[in-house]
């Protein structure tokens, strides 16, 4: 267990679980407590010493908390007792395998009553913790006798009444024989009065007889809390760099006519190492499937339709099939399964998008027009988001039968799944109910708890925060919506505090839909700015193909990208780009690598946002403790972001170093992982960043070390 400070500037306990195996205290007849106990006087709904407000839990304690495996957890609690006598709080925690460990935890300031404690949670699987306070009989004593014992007020009895305490733990079984033997010796010094009464105080001081209460506290008055779950998924369900592109486009060719030739698998794997070079780990694939022929939408979201254009992907189904067939311009089943293999052995998962609709000629139509939603004139309705209108595609209604649509969303995930899709981006959930969600991710989860279900929901937060407390894994947010140094403390500070025992934010840079003002204007600074931010303050990030060549043209009077690869092919001249020196490819590249070599980054909940004189440069830190690194070295970074990438800004920042690991008043080195340059720094320092070259200080932080006398 280490002590150290807290966001708030506290201390807090940090142990990593799974490192730490210790039995509970409950098998210590001087530190535990029978259920009976627990439960406190008959018929009360609170034990004798409080515990209350536990977290991580989420309102109403309706769903468990989650987790990803390696992420490290704030446990926090409420607890208090009458009087003046001290308690001490232990989290009891139980791994999926029902082994047992004990971490105490500490005050999080003085007067808070608020003790925490954090633990990597190491393996997947369903964890269950209970906050156990008790009356802290030893630390109330030394407490007491340290007062009195000098002052020359009841030396001997304080003495008596602290040998008493050491005999009767000295006699208890469950402790190891070593400790048992410093209980006894430490009573007998308190015994002995031949000796003065400072030295014979000076006896309970000794580090391992500490060391050995602190194992076995000696315990009274014990209560235990209620049972919380938490759910600890794989760790993609939280980690991973993720890209994006249209299969369809990787490897198109213009026919001598003006048509198209689609892009297949066999061309679309060519693009992969490109992509596993960049570093990302998941691939993105849009719909799959074959494309429907009525209302299919032309070039820009147009009604016009030529010869060859190939439709919206999310516009599924035809004569080909629907969501459980493979579009034949790609391949076929064999194709898609070699596709795999080779992202596979590049070290990338496939993400495919799970769409629930369907284009007027999907087979639904037919054999369940119960499944859409009939209009007065006898049509379906199609899908609308004004002023956006999707002729091309009709929503599903959950309402007309919703036993029939469940099972058979349920057999087109447990077909991908056999295919060894693990991955499944989730479009508009916002816009089916709830409940369907929290049933089949629930579903699918009982028999292949590795799959990820990620949220493609723009919506309200109060929806899209349910979405991630129902189940999903993952969600996209507002990220790309918020740029000034204002809109993003507030934004990454939510998500690292508020949210994170639920919601798991995947910072995506762009999507095919989604093109801000900021990427339009802001020239290739808005670019390594956006993406900086993204892999840095988040676990997960993405970037649809396109931002690595700084595509920033808007269709006129929509926020996404002119001649929009949902509605053509758009084949890319990737290497010719980085040989004229246009490709964001090495940035993003760098960037990968950063993420990869520094486990801070893979944590969500560790963001502090910090201070700057100037309103467009953004300061935050992500800190991990050594004990958890798994290096034995503490990884604590700084990023400085110039988020006005029209400017070059000069400031002063100012840094709370607490906050990632160093000791107010001291200096400590930074070098910027971009530049490679290295400075001395202290709380407060000058930064100059330009936007035109370098945007965004990525500094990693080297305390000073003493040297030796």
């Amino acid at each position: 267990m280490i002590a150290t400070l807290s966001r708030y500037g506290h201390s807090v306990a940090k142990t990593a679980a799974k490192k730490t195996t210790v039995p509970t205290a409950s098998s210590s007849a001087t530190a535990g407590a029978s259920p009976q106990e627990a439960s406190g006087a008959s018929g009360a709904a609170i034990g004798r010493i409080p515990v209350l407000d536990l977290s991580p839990q989420l309102t109403d304690n309706q769903w468990p908390a989650r987790a990803f495996a390696g992420e490290v957890v704030p446990f926090g609690a409420t607890a208090f007792r009458e009087g003046h006598d001290l308690i001490g709080v232990d989290l009891q925690l139980t791994a999926p395998d029902g082994s047992e460990t004990r971490h105490p935890m500490l005050l999080q300031g003085e007067g808070t009553d608020r003790y925490g404690v954090q633990v990597l949670l190491g393996v997947a699987g369903h964890w269950r913790y209970r906050v156990r306070a008790y009356a802290d009989e030893f630390a109330t004593w030394e407490h007491n006798a340290q007062i009195k014992v000098p002052a020359g007020i009841d030396v001997e009895l304080m003495f008596s009444i602290g040998g008493a305490l050491l005999q009767q733990a000295a006699i208890d079984q469950n402790r190891p024989l070593a400790a048992r033997r410093l209980l006894q010796a430490a009573a007998t010094a308190l015994a002995d009065t031949s000796k003065p009464a400072a030295a014979r105080l000076l006896a309970v001081a000794d580090a391992a007889l500490r060391q050995a209460i602190a194992a076995h506290p000696l315990a009274g008055l014990a209560s235990l809390s209620a049972e919380r779950t938490i759910i600890v998924e794989r760790a993609r369900a939280g980690v991973g760099s993720w890209y994006e592109f249209f299969p369809r486009s990787e490897g198109a060719v213009r026919q001598k006519d003006g048509s198209w030739k689609s892009g297949t698998f066999p061309t679309a794997a060519k693009r992969l190492p490109a992509v596993a070079a960049m570093g990302f780990n998941v691939l993105y694939l849009p719909p799959i499937h074959p494309i429907g022929q009525a209302f299919r939408k032309g070039p820009n979201n147009s009604l016009t339709v030529a010869p060859g254009d190939p439709g919206s992907p999310w516009a599924i189904g035809s004569a080909d099939g629907g969501h459980d067939a493979i579009h034949p311009d790609l391949g076929t089943v064999a194709d898609f399964k070699s596709f795999l293999k080779k992202a596979a052995d590049l070290g990338i998962e496939i993400a495919l998008d799970f769409a629930l609709q369907a284009s007027p000629d999907h087979p639904w139509v037919q054999q369940h027009p119960e499944w859409f939603t009939t209009l007065p004139d006898g049509s379906i309705a199609y899908a609308e988001n004004p002023p956006k209108k999707y002729q091309d595609i009709y929503p599903i209604n959950f309402d007309n039968d919703p036993a029939g649509i469940r099972l058979e969303a349920l057999r087109l995930l447990r077909y991908w799944i056999s295919l060894d899709v693990r991955i499944f981006r989730v479009d508009n959930p916002h816009t089916k109910p709830l409940d369907f969600w929290e049933w089949l991710i629930a579903e699918v989860n009982q028999t292949d708890p590795d799959v990820v279900f990620l949220a493609e929901a723009f919506t309200r937060p109060a929806l899209m925060q349910a979405l991630g407390k129902v189940g999903f894994q993952q969600s996209y947010t507002y990220f790309t919506w918020r740029n000034t140094k204002t809109e993003l403390e507030e934004f990454f500070d939510g998500l690292a505090n508020d949210t994170a025992d639920f919601l798991r934010p995947n910072l995506f840079v762009n999507t095919p839909d989604i093109l801000t003002e900021y990427l339009q204007f802001g020239g290739p600074a808005a670019f390594k700015i956006r993406a900086a931010l993204a892999a840095t303050a988040a676990p997960s990030w993405g970037v649809y193909a396109g931002f690595d060549l700084f595509e920033n043209v808007a269709r006129p009077g929509a926020e996404e990208s002119i001649d929009n690869e949902k509605y053509e092919y758009r084949p890319r001249d990737w290497s010719k780009a980085e040989e004229l020196g246009k490709s964001l490819a090495p940035y993003l590249t760098l960037l990968n690598r950063i993420r990869a070599e520094h486990p801070a980054l893979a944590q969500l909940r560790n963001l502090d946002i910090h201070a700057s004189d100037d309103d467009s440069i953004l300061v935050y830190s992500k800190y991990l403790d050594a004990a958890f690194t798994g290096t034995g070295q503490a990884d604590a970074l700084i990023i400085v972001a110039n988020v006005d990438p029209h400017s070059v800004r000069e400031t002063i920042v100012h840094l709370d170093v607490t906050r990632f690991g160093i000791v107010r008043g001291d200096n400590f080195d930074v070098h910027d992982l971009v530049s490679g340059a290295t400075w001395t720094w202290a709380a407060d320092n000058f930064v100059r960043l330009d936007a035109f070259t370098e945007p965004v200080h990525i500094l990693h932080v080297t305390p000073h070390t003493s040297a030796p006398a």
